[in-house]
């Protein structure tokens, strides 16, 4: 099937169902648990590319709950981040596998710890904490296609009640995905191939993404907080195992 073995595509679509439960619950993650397994058995520009696809699919499912719910911070940290997408793009093809491996490791991690650990009084001036926000989201959706570690802190650590700072994250997916894809093709990266592959998998995504709801709804303030941070935390060990490996 599209030229994998089906040992491969069956643990793809177990992949996607548990990458699309976590985006369901926690509003971003679905690359984050879905490229890794993907990039076992295709390039992994070409992996980047199926879960920005995937992204951009499940986003549409939820333009109602984006509407309803999104805080309008996401109008400006979208517009930095596509400012800022093209220079991901650039570093996913420029620097050596090492150099990146070595990047995504050390934001993933930063953004595990300024999740995670408290921080007391220490807090980041709204606007400051917009501009990073909008310039990491940017730059990992380029590079890496995981904009979510890019954006999460400030969702996770501001003002917002889950059900907007989730719908805010699920909006600025909704913005970059369908652009960064475009950049991916027209650099060369990639094709109908990915797209097949990702329209594939949608059911899968949406099928978990769909019990991620639900889970949402049942769960306390602290509970979702922990449970992104564990998503986070996931991405982190993730990448320094690469690193390490």
């Amino acid at each position: 099937m599209l030229g994998f073995p089906v040992e491969m595509i069956v643990f793809a679509l177990l992949a996607a169902i548990a990458a699309g439960f976590v985006r369901g619950l926690a509003g971003f993650g679905l690359s984050v648990v879905l490229v890794p397994v993907l990039q076992l058995a295709i390039a992994p520009s070409a992996a980047v590319l199926v879960g920005l696809i995937s992204l951009f699919l499940i986003g549409l499912t939820d333009l109602g709950r984006v509407r309803r719910d999104a805080d309008r911070s996401a109008i400006p940290i979208s517009a930095l981040a596509l400012v800022c997408m093209p220079l991901g793009l650039w570093a996913l093809t420029a620097l050596p596998v090492e150099w990146a491996r070595v990047l995504i490791a050390a934001v993933s991690l930063g953004a595990f710890v300024l999740v995670a650990v408290p921080l007391g009084k220490v807090v980041m001036p709204r606007l400051p904490a917009m501009g990073l926000s909008g310039f990491f989201t940017g730059f990992f959706g380029g590079f890496a296609g995981m904009p979510g570690p890019g954006m999460a802190p400030f969702y996770l650590r501001g003002r917002l009640e889950p059900a907007a700072a989730r719908a805010s994250m699920m909006a600025i997916f909704l913005a970059l995905t369908p652009i960064s894809a475009a950049f991916f093709v027209w650099r060369g990266i990639g094709g109908w191939n990915e797209v097949k592959l990702a329209l594939m998998l949608f059911p899968a995504v949406l099928f978990g993404d769909w019990f991620g709801h639900r889970a949402f709804g049942r769960v306390s303030k602290t509970q979702w907080q922990v449970a992104t941070a564990l998503v986070l935390g996931g991405a982190a060990l993730g990448a320094m195992w690469k690193l390490l490996a």
